[in-house]
């Protein structure tokens, strides 16, 4: 049965507590600020690769993080940011992955939006367009055959992702085997530049669901509130035992696909529209009116995120890049476990 986000008798919420949008709204802000370096950074030449902003879905992304916990299984894609590091991905993968640290998670070996850490949860994106979610599948049913049970797998999806194959039969798979998934899908109106309307004829996303058996769940993504109270939910029922959980956000990406991208081809009109609000924006408008921070608080705590960004990007650049004259370049998991069994 597909349900509303109106409809408050199932998966209800209560609102977040002011402790939880101030934990949230900072590492909101604080992958903001990140991005907008990193961005300042591919400018300048000092990034080699893509750049993808998640300007304008931190909410919806952070919700994702923020609702997880150890133990579950999370793959974020190019625009979650935020969520990585309610997660608690540290800062410092994310710059060291960008500037090619040899110090980094992927070694310097890897495209900057394929970082991960499957040891702690974090899969390493193969790609974006709904390729995780059998990766995610996987993962589940191996804690199954494990009997690990009590945890949650996550993936983030874009629109465009939904009319891929990966995606369908990914989530039927999912739906047969009642896995404990839950994705969310940031309907942000554009698959790179192909508008919705040259997408899907449905009037919305989430009526996809009930084909495949799945809770549905709608959710303005501009408003942290709402993500963590939807997003929340279906997390708590997927780990209820509820099967998977198919969340869609309606926003609009505020930046091009990549920085490489200026969107011309975006409707002046949906700026405009309340699904272009700035979710930061939104936060902090909500913040105030349930008297969780000050202007001052917010003063601060950007201050304290530009230095966190500030320093962690001085540290990277004086750490070595990756020598190709001597660099071992067999797998990260290969070299593991030849030392672990003591052979050279």
């Amino acid at each position: 049965m597909v349900q509303s986000v109106l409809d408050r008798a199932a998966a209800v919420e209560s609102p977040a507590a002011g402790a939880e949008l101030t934990r949230a709204y900072r590492w909101m802000l604080q992958a903001r600020v990140l991005d907008d370096k990193m961005a300042s950074l591919y400018r300048g030449g000092k990034i080699t690769g893509g750049v993808y902003l998640g300007r304008g879905q931190e909410a919806l992304s952070v919700s994702m993080g923020a609702a997880l916990r150890k133990g579950d299984i999370y793959a974020p894609l190019i625009r979650d940011l935020a969520g990585r590091l309610a997660f608690g991905e540290p800062i410092l993968d994310g710059v060291r992955t960008c500037l090619g640290s040899a110090l980094g998670p992927m070694r310097g070996r890897d495209g900057n939006v394929h970082r991960g850490r499957p040891r702690q949860g974090i899969l390493a994106m193969i790609s974006h367009l709904g390729a995780m979610i059998s990766a995610v599948n996987g993962a589940l049913l191996a804690h199954r055959f494990q009997g690990i049970a009590g945890t949650v797998g996550a993936t983030a999806l874009g629109d465009g992702s939904t009319s891929t194959g990966a995606f369908h039969e990914a989530l039927n798979q999912a739906a047969v085997e009642k896995l404990p998934l839950v994705l969310v899908v940031a309907n942000n109106q554009y698959a790179y530049s192909t508008p919705t309307s040259r997408q899907f004829a449905c009037r919305s996303l989430v009526d996809r669901a009930i084909g495949y058996g799945v809770a549905g769940h709608e959710v303005d993504g501009t408003s942290l509130v709402e993500c963590l109270r939807v997003v929340g939910g279906a997390v708590n029922r997927a780990r209820a035992g509820h099967g998977p959980q198919l969340v869609v956000a309606e926003l609009l990406r505020l930046c091009g696909h990549g920085e490489h991208d200026d969107a011309s081809y975006v409707d002046p009109l949906l700026r405009t529209a309340p699904v272009g609000r700035d979710c930061l924006k939104v936060a902090e408008e909500e913040l105030l009116a349930r008297r969780a921070a000050s202007e001052g608080d917010f003063a601060a705590w950007r201050a304290e995120a530009i230095r966190n960004v500030e320093e962690t990007i001085a540290q990277v650049q004086r750490e070595p890049a990756p020598d190709p004259f001597t660099e071992d370049w067999c797998a990260l998991s290969t070299r593991r476990l030849w030392e672990s069994s003591g052979r050279d």
